[in-house]
């Protein structure tokens, strides 16, 4: 049996109609590129949106064109946990971002020139209603699922927030109600290596026809840390030296010394090829700004109150320490405080954040089992 959704070409959908922004601007008129995998039932209740972190986009699953999987390919397709013979399962790519959907890159209409700085800030809740928008054109009345890991997760959470009557269930996973102070501050240091790079030009380096590939490798190293365990580190690099065969240091303080290093670098380096340095600021921006609970004046459970009708799984990893467990927990309290069905699983894995996007048996048995029971309340209701 087939366990690839197979090769997927991305599809594109323009809206015409003006995106009102939290920061007070407009996107007026914007493409979104997405992929579907598997088939929309006669009912058009099987649908499943998968929300983008960081550095991904629409493809999800399956190959591209050049022959690369979708960043959550051991999660979708057939017999999968997110079965693509049960669901229909979106990805989409957000606006600002790099992957093909309106963003710095593209023309502005009011300057005739690539937007770059100029670009709106967005937010969670505007990527989030341009989903809404997506969703509702392909003739979705109501979402089956909405998932995500880590930003992707704080989309899930904020659809049942905007659009609660448009989703049933939502999987947060490896995510937050807001990002701490210190997660904030690894943000702006990411962004202050990329704006400092005299390549950078103000944001307007397309115009130079140069790329600020310090800056993004730098902020990418810097990310890096902080998606991994210190155990998973220790684990994989130790204090392994790069040297030469005979394992002595080199006494060096400017070149390579250390595996860790290497890598590193080969991760900065290879980031710098494909991402766009707008985007990462726009992303990270959205990252600090979401905080649900700030206009209920930090009560996470009243600004939970409207998701009422929805269902939720939560899922943390134990040595995630950039969203950790009791990020999720604080969410499962303001969810039960409301008498909202909740299922919680923390995950006891060694891979620190980046967990959510590895083969862990625990971790993809959890959410095997819950789409499982979403698919036997989908059939039930066609049995009524």
């Amino acid at each position: 049996m087939a366990t690839s959704a197979g090769t997927v070409t991305p599809l594109r959908m323009h809206f015409a109609e003006p995106l009102p922004l939290a920061s007070g601007a407009v996107l007026a008129d914007y493409d979104l590129v997405y992929e579907t995998y598997g088939t929309l039932n006669a009912a058009r209740d099987n649908a499943v949106l998968v929300c983008h972190a960081l550095n991904a986009g629409a493809h999800v699953a399956g190959l591209d064109a050049d022959g690369q999987s979708g960043w959550w390919d051991n999660l979708v397709g057939p017999g999968k946990p997110l079965d693509t013979n049960r669901f229909f399962v979106i990805g989409v790519n957000n606006p600002g971002s790099c992957f093909g959907s309106t963003g710095p890159m593209h023309l502005n209409p009011a300057t005739g020139r690539a937007w770059g700085a100029d670009f709106p800030v967005v937010t969670v809740e505007d990527w989030v209603d341009a989903q809404a928008r997506l969703i509702e054109r392909l003739g979705i009345g109501r979402l089956a699922a909405v998932i995500g890991g880590s930003l992707g997760g704080m989309q899930a959470l904020s659809w049942t927030l905007r659009h609660p009557a448009h989703v049933r269930h939502c999987i947060a996973v490896a995510t937050a109600p807001n990002l701490s102070a210190q997660n904030i501050a690894f943000n702006e240091v990411a962004r202050r290596a990329i704006t400092t790079d005299p390549d950078f030009h103000g944001g307007h380096y397309y115009l130079h026809g140069v790329v600020p590939r310090r800056g993004l490798r730098v902020a990418r190293m810097i990310g890096h840390i902080t998606y991994l365990s210190d155990s998973a580190m220790e684990q994989r690099f130790g204090r392994e030296l790069k040297a030469g065969p005979d394992g002595r240091l080199g006494y060096t303080t400017q070149d390579i010394e250390f595996q860790i290093e290497s890598y590193l670098r080969h991760q900065g380096d290879k980031f710098s090829e494909y991402f766009d340095a707008n985007t990462y600021l726009l992303i990270t921006r959205a990252l600090d700004y979401f905080d649900p609970a700030r206009a209920h004046g930090g009560d996470l459970a009243a600004a939970f109150a409207p998701a009422r009708g929805n269902r939720f799984l939560l899922v943390s990893f134990t040595t995630d320490w950039r969203f950790a467990p009791e990020r999720s927990r604080e969410i499962v309290k303001a969810l039960v405080d409301n008498g909202i069905g909740v299922s919680y699983a923390e995950i006891d894995a060694p891979h620190g954040h980046d967990a959510f996007l590895l083969d862990d048996a625990r971790y993809h048995a959890v959410l095997r089992a819950y789409f499982e029971r979403i698919h036997a309340e989908i059939a039930g209701h066609h049995h009524v």
